[in-house]
């Protein structure tokens, strides 16, 4: 019987995701994925010149010299976009993996508590969560100007309230099943609980949430970049190369389109990966 239930949960309504003609698709985000935060990581040991260096003229068009063109001060477009992503990727990545450790620790802890002690420290969470992510943002970065970190810190201080209240329902959801009240009823410890009943089955929700917050610190890092927060030009960064180059679009597109579809390549790849991280969790919870 639980094999046909597994079987049907794999196959069925709930497990559509799984199918076999619709494999290709995370595996393709994931690869396009993997493919911009390494051009973000690894980009300067490919670029051919200085991201800092004028070369030739403003907004040249892409030729056999510059690939993509020069900017709007004469750089190489592309040695630039080799160079910005590094600071888009290390924040979002830095953002993410402090929000969700926050979220994860705040949301289980908050979810074994007695629900008034849960509710409390969720209308307290709720409290940061209606704040104005860029408000966040340019109130840290106007105390410590030119600090990536301050960045890092205002990106996952405006993420990491809705990580508290998913893990929490996650949480609630396996505890008032049988699996943790027997596992209580048999002398388990709280933390024995914790790591071999309520931690796997939240996992699926747990991915599923830090692919979104990734979404939305690639975001929020990028905005702060192109309102010239963060490490100030003229250091490259996907987001100041947007605003930097927008003036000279009708001359040529590639210094700010290449940044601009690189960022959105990254969330579309992400938000695919978050949809099918959801998908797994209902098909397992079936």
């Amino acid at each position: 019987m639980t094999g046909v239930l597994m079987r049907e949960g794999r196959f069925g309504a709930g497990g559509g995701a799984l199918r076999p003609r619709r494999r290709w698709l995370p595996l393709l985000a994931g690869a396009w994925a993997l493919f911009v935060i390494t051009v973000g990581l690894c980009g300067p040991l490919l670029a051919a010149y200085s991201p800092t260096e004028q070369l030739g003229m403003p907004f040249q068009p892409p030729d056999g010299v510059h690939r993509l063109g020069t900017d709007v001060l004469g750089r190489d477009v592309l040695s630039r976009v080799l160079w910005g992503g590094q600071m888009i990727v290390l924040t979002g990545l830095g953002a993410t993996l402090v929000a969700g450790a926050a979220g994860m620790a705040a949301g289980v802890l908050t979810g074994l508590a007695p629900r008034r002690v849960g509710d409390l420290v969720l209308w307290l969470v709720d409290a940061l969560a209606v704040l104005p992510a860029l408000l966040l943002i340019l109130v840290l970065a106007a105390g410590f100007p030119g600090s990536d970190l301050a960045v890092v810190a205002a990106v996952a201080l405006a993420t990491a309230p809705f990580s508290v209240r998913v893990l929490r329902a996650a949480t609630r959801q396996v505890v008032v099943t049988g699996y943790a009240e027997a596992a209580y009823a048999r002398g388990d410890s709280r933390w024995a609980v914790l790591r071999h009943d309520i931690l796997p089955n939240i996992a699926g929700p747990a991915l599923a949430d830090t692919a979104l917050r990734l979404v939305a610190s690639i975001h929020l890092t990028a905005t702060a970049g192109f309102l010239g927060l963060g490490r100030s030009a003229p250091a490259p960064n996907w987001g100041r190369m947007i605003n930097e180059n927008i003036p000279g679009a009708s001359l040529t597109v590639a210094p700010f389109l290449a940044p601009t579809l690189l960022i959105v390549l990254l969330s579309v790849c992400v938000g695919l990966l978050a949809d099918w991280f959801a998908d797994m969790a209902s098909g397992e919870q079936r």
